[in-house]
């Protein structure tokens, strides 16, 4: 049998000292011993609480007070709040040493022993003698069974009343969780043994009333927000995101709930010695608070500690002991965990133990004097409760992984296709900008420049006369390579046999005709004059609504097409100007595309966002290279210009060069990730500058996972969605679930500043997704 001490303080001051009255003997019998005492005056002890508790709170964290504080913990905080409470230990302790106390000392040293099982009450109604951490007297110490709670002076007389029902019953309040997780508080009592818990979750006043006025209870519990006046003398609790109420405004429905059986409660929240106070007038016997704001995972932790002691046989003071002495594992993050859990008992009620708040089936078997009535009594009791559902693991793997499959489904179909691609322009606009590629330079055909050319005979945009002395101008100023986006799908003419003869014997010009891959399409016939050797293709990958997001490298053109050559116009541009750097073009085994040590992975059908695509000939993305508005990625010059020789010869020494037309009546524009309409040279340009950047300069090129990364990404992904709605609670379930979509979104951009194009679009609509489905399931199945 245990011992029960009681340390009464009677009315008194720090001022002037306490008179204290001992009272020792066994549970459940009258005290056989009594002394008196006194502590004496020590006004410095609520002045040391009062400097410790400021530093305590300015810790910060998220704690289940009524107002979260802003996360500010620094070493230097808690270095002060650690140095505060060993003043304050030192000082409880010099007082509890002092000689007017030294009989009552004297006296549990004489009577106890070590290995007794000890409550120690104190009993007092001041403020300031609750507040104190009374498990820093090394009594405490000394006796590694014991524990001290609270009480006041006068308490009413209690009944013990006999339970009758089959599962210990618990009542769990689960009130306003803003910025807290009781999720786990909730999954914690769901693994208890012999348990009926009824939860009710931000519940409205009236229904937490009903629950206590209807059923029989064993237990109240609380987890949320809560808070006690600056007298310690009332406490409130926070229900839902609009409600709180005090006990007080509830004490005829907790006087029927003790009437029926309340034998305990648990309030894991915040300055809970307000709350207390009033559990206590209204004589429910156990009651279990925090001493000052909690913070989060520490009260998490308290409870697992002690329900698992609790239930597995522990008293209930031993259980409490216990918890709190474990969170001493946790005060490198969270200083003065271990004293915050704090018990306040009605002296006259022995605590029960978890085997004392039920009657099991073997219980009943020994009431019974025969078989036969045993069997009769089975008959006629009703059958145990159902057990508490909740969604488990295997059920989150489930959910995630059939969403998983439902979207990749989807997107296999090509219908995220629009979706996937609209990210793909958004990553684009949002990337910093980029310096000019010096490399390049166009020169455009203005319409200015088409008029300049007055009656010449011309059969395009520049006459011959006019292309013979842009290409002999060029020429004086040694460029790399020159390239002409411009259709010449006729002879020169006669009198000018200087431009066929350059047309025909230049190894550093580059023309373009258009092939086709459909031989109902006509092609567009290459200039008669240019080898097959200086030909390039003008074709361009377009995606639907006209955007240029992929870089054609290469095709075969059909057989009956008459324009016969395999690579593109921007391809044999870097092809040339590699060469003179010593890099010549190479094939892996696989067939792929190789310069120096770049590979250029082709496309497949199925690539990211592209779903279903035609990946027709050898394709990469395009990787723009930015710089304020797209047509300003490379030094630009007009014909006129150049003909006039206002040009510096450094702009053009060692460069490529391409020729093209941006005259608006030429229509030959095309729409980019960056909404803006460029002229077809400068998107050749573009394709040019990618090439050359990425194996002289080591600008990454866009690159994409195969099939099964993307679908492994997906659904990881699915189950961070899956995993969140199953360990956190109502509304900060979708303040997790943000975060999560926040991080994915950065990882993303991150990745994508790094040439990775990873599936975005899909895997939000999984964490969302997978997040409802468990919800709405776990929903269904607490309905059913």
């Amino acid at each position: 049998m245990g011992k029960l001490v009681v340390l009464k303080l009677g009315d008194g001051s720090f001022e002037q000292g306490f008179p204290v009255t001992l009272q020792m003997g066994e549970d459940e019998r009258p005290p056989c011993l009594e002394i008196i005492g006194k502590l004496p005056p020590i006004p410095e002890i609520p002045q040391s609480y009062k400097t410790w508790s400021t530093t305590y709170r300015d810790l910060g964290g998220p704690s289940r007070l009524e107002a979260p504080a802003a996360q500010r913990t620094h070493f230097s905080s808690i270095e002060s709040c650690c140095s505060a409470a060993q003043i304050l230990r030192d000082r409880l302790n010099n007082w509890l040493y002092s000689e007017p106390f030294r009989p009552i000392r004297e006296k549990l040293l004489e009577q106890l022993m070590p290995s007794d099982e000890i409550r120690l009450i104190i009993q007092t109604n001041d403020i300031w003698l609750k507040r104190l951490p009374w498990h820093l007297w090394d009594f405490c110490d000394r006796y590694p069974k014991a524990e001290i709670a609270l009480s006041p002076l006068g308490f009413p007389p209690h009944e013990t009343n006999l339970t009758s029902h089959t599962q210990v019953k618990i009542l769990a309040i689960l009130g306003n969780s803003k910025e807290i997780n009781i999720q786990a508080d909730r999954l914690l009592l769901e693994q208890l043994p012999n348990a009926e818990i009824r939860f009710l979750v931000e519940p409205q006043r009236h229904e937490f009333s009903e629950e206590l006025w209807n059923q029989e209870w064993d237990i109240l519990f609380f987890a949320g927000h809560s808070s006690s006046n600056c007298n310690g003398e009332t406490g409130r609790i926070y229900l839902n995101q609009t409600d709180s109420l005090t006990f007080t405004e509830l004490k005829f429905a907790v006087k029927k709930a003790v009437e029926r059986g309340l034998k305990i409660a648990i309030f894991n929240s915040c300055d809970g010695l307000g709350l207390a106070k009033d559990l206590v007038d209204l004589n429910i016997p156990q009651v279990v608070v925090m001493r000052e704001p909690v913070p989060d995972r520490v009260s998490q932790e308290f409870l697992k500690y002690f329900l698992n002691a609790f239930s597995k046989g522990e008293s209930f003071y031993l259980a409490v002991r216990e918890a709190r002495e474990r969170l001493q594992g946790w005060e490198d993050r969270f200083p003065c965990a271990t004293w915050l859990p704090l018990i306040c008992q009605n002296p006259a009620v022995v605590p029960p133990t978890w085997r004392d708040l039920y009657v099991d089936d073997d219980d009943n078997d020994h009431d019974n004097d025969h078989d036969n009535d045993h069997d009769k009594d089975d008959d006629k009791r009703p059958p145990p409760p159902p057990p508490v559902l909740r969604c488990s693991l295997r059920t989150v793997l489930l959910i995630s992984v059939s969403i998983t499959s439902l979207f990749l489904g989807i997107r296999h179909k090509g219908l995220l296709q629009p979706l996937e691609l609209s990210a793909f322009d958004w990553m684009m606009q949002i990337r910093p900008a980029e310096p000019p590629d010096s490399r390049l330079l166009v020169v455009t055909v203005t319409e200015d420049d088409i008029k300049a050319q007055g009656n010449e005979f011309r059969r395009g945009s520049l006459s011959d006369r006019t292309l013979a002395r842009l290409l002999a101008k060029l020429e004086s100023y040694q460029p790399r390579v020159i390239g002409l986006d411009i259709y010449r799908d006729f002879p020169v003419e006669a009198k000018y046999p200087e431009l066929a003869k350059y047309l025909r014997d230049s190894q550093r010009f580059i023309a373009v005709c258009e092939a086709s891959t459909d031989p109902s399409d006509p092609a567009i016939e290459p200039p008669p004059e240019v080898p097959k050797g200086n030909l390039g293709l003008s074709d361009v990958a377009i995606d639907s609504g006209g955007i240029v997001r992929r870089h054609l490298l290469a095709m075969t053109p059909s057989p009956a097409s008459a324009c016969k050559p395999y690579y593109t116009l921007s391809t044999q541009l870097a092809f040339r100007y590699l060469e003179t750097q010593g890099i010549s073009r190479q094939l892996t085994p696989d067939g792929f595309l190789k310069l120096g040590k770049v590979v250029f992975n082709p496309l497949e059908a199925h690539s990211n966002g592209y779903q279903g695509t035609d990946a027709w000939g050898h394709q990469v993305l395009l990787n723009y290279r930015f710089y304020r508005s797209p047509e300003d990625f490379a030094g630009q010059v007009s014909v006129t210009q150049v003909l006039n020789d206002q040009l510096n010869p450094d702009a053009v020494k060692g460069r490529v060069v391409l020729i093209g037309v941006t005259a608006p009546s030429a229509k030959d524009f095309f729409l980019t990730p960056y909404g803006q309409r460029i002229p077809g040279v400068v998107v050749h340009a573009q394709q040019v500058s990618q090439i050359l950047s990425a194996v002289l300069d080591g600008r990454p090129l866009l690159w994409v996972w195969p099939g099964w990364g993307d679908a492994l990404w997906i659904w990881g992904w699915s189950l961070v969605g899956g995993l969140i709605s199953w360990r956190f609670f109502k509304g900060l379930r979708w303040v997790v679930v943000m975060g999560a979509i926040t991080i994915l979104y950065g990882l993303s951009y991150v990745l994508f500043l790094l040439g990775g194009w990873i599936p975005l679009v899909p895997a939000i609509l999984v964490v969302v997704s997978t997040s409802g489905g468990v919800l709405a399931y776990t929903t269904w199945q607490a309905r059913k």
